[in-house]
């Protein structure tokens, strides 16, 4: 691990750099900059770490300085900063398109500073670094000193790293990401057009047409900015929009000329390409059956109490199921019925729930009087009490001793007031002797 090195992120106050300065802060000093200085403060006290207004300023101490600005300022913004990093520091840029960026650093970085563009192959809503492929594109002498380091950091953080070139890399995020982007905003673009009604086809869906919507879905629903730029400034991708168009219209007049034989040899040609028939299969039957997996879980709970939380909105619903179809669960809240989609939606543990449930619920506070022998052990029955059921927490807040016996005032909270009778039974059960 590097050892608590200075990192100051330019542009961490949204998106991915946001997600940098809360994921990396126990690990560098972080420092963050933005544009709007009472936003960029505002956040920097949220997340617990340093801001400053001014980019140049922010730098002066820095080890490490990472640029997370959109794509289509990344250019000017390391223009305005690289010149003025420390010696012997390393500079790295997040962004999806490394050609310009890579050639800008190496254009703007004094000679005795280290350049490591870099793409982090994931977005600010996964929750950790672990597993995540992280894409370095070093510089031949340029990383003497840092390359080491940064892998062993990313090894200890268990992510995966690909190493490569800046072209080679926008090679194949031309496909990787423009091709797909483009293909999944085309497909909305032409569902939308043909005025299809997207709910109602779902009750006519197979399980391919419902992943690949939600798919589809989760491309649009997110910046559209960021598509743009990646179709506008990836040099590759033009090439690969174009070859799909062109494709897309050969394989149309297949159909429409009857050629079912050159067709057929297409996909067979194609699925020869892929090489990845197991594979594939496998992986596919397993999102496709995952939702099936969650109505069936929920099925079995009707009646009785689940946490679930919305894997876009991020919001946590508890409550008792009352009904389970193929596509939605109904939740009674308490008073108020929330239909939820199945497939956008994780059930919670009962670890989770527990310490959900425990942060957000209003908790109820009680005190109970039990004599016991007063050779039992106060660390044995304090755990014996956090061990009930219903207990979240006890401790043991007076003792009276009386001949042989001792009474203990245990102090203890629930989530249901309605659950002290069970406490107390419990008490009963054990042969402790309950007092007024």
């Amino acid at each position: 691990m590097i050892d608590k090195s200075n990192m100051t992120i330019i542009g961490g106050t949204r998106g991915l750099g946001k997600w940098m300065a809360e994921h990396l802060k126990n690990d560098f000093n972080i420092t963050i900059t933005s544009r709007n200085e009472t936003s960029g403060k505002e956040i920097a006290k949220e997340l617990d770490v340093n801001y400053n207004n001014s980019n140049i300023d922010a730098i002066k101490d820095a080890d490490i300085i990472l640029f997370c600005v959109p794509i289509e300022f990344m250019v000017d913004t390391i223009k305005e900063v690289a010149p003025h990093a420390p010696e012997g520091s390393l500079l790295m840029d997040v962004a999806s398109i490394k050609t310009e960026a890579a050639e800008a650093l190496d254009k703007y970085a004094p000679e005795n500073v280290e350049i490591m563009p870099c793409h982090p192959m994931f977005g600010p809503r996964v929750p950790t670094l672990e597993r995540q492929i992280i894409v370095l594109t070093p510089f031949e002498n340029r990383q003497n000193n840092w390359l080491g380091r940064i892998k062993d950091f990313l090894n200890k953080a268990n992510c995966e790293i690909v190493i490569t070139t800046p072209q080679e890399h926008d090679k194949y995020m031309s496909i990787v990401q423009g091709l797909t982007h483009f293909s999944f905003i085309a497909l909305a673009s032409t569902i939308r057009k043909l005025n299809i009604n997207v709910k109602e086809s779902r009750n006519f869906s197979s399980p391919v047409y419902s992943l690949m919507l939600d798919m589809v879905s989760r491309i649009v629903y997110q910046n559209p900015y960021l598509y743009y730029s990646i179709q506008k400034n990836n040099k590759e991708t033009e090439n690969a929009r174009k070859a799909l168009i062109k494709e897309s219209i050969y394989l149309s007049s297949l159909i429409e000329d009857g050629d079912e034989e050159d067709f057929v040899k297409n996909i067979v040609e194609s699925a020869q390409h892929l090489d990845e028939k197991e594979e594939a299969l496998i992986r596919s039957d397993k999102a496709i059956s995952m939702t099936s997996q969650k109505a069936n879980i929920l099925t079995k709970s009707i009646g009785k109490e689940v946490g679930i939380c919305h894997s876009h909105t991020q919001k946590t619903y508890v409550g008792t199921v009352e009904k389970v179809t193929s596509k939605n669960v109904v939740l009674d809240t308490g008073g108020e019925k929330v239909t939820l989609n199945i497939s956008n939606v994780d059930l919670l543990s009962e670890s989770e729930l527990y310490d959900w449930k425990k942060n957000n619920l209003k908790l109820e506070h009680a005190n109970l009087n039990v004599l016991l022998p007063s050779e039992c052990n106060k660390e044995y029955l304090i755990h014996m009490f956090k061990n009930i059921e219903p207990v979240i927490d006890a401790e043991i807040i007076n003792t009276n001793i009386t001949d042989s016996k001792t009474e203990y005032t245990f102090h203890y909270t629930l989530f249901d007031e309605k659950d002290k009778s069970y406490v107390e039974e419990y008490i009963k059960g054990i042969g402790g002797e309950i007092r007024s």
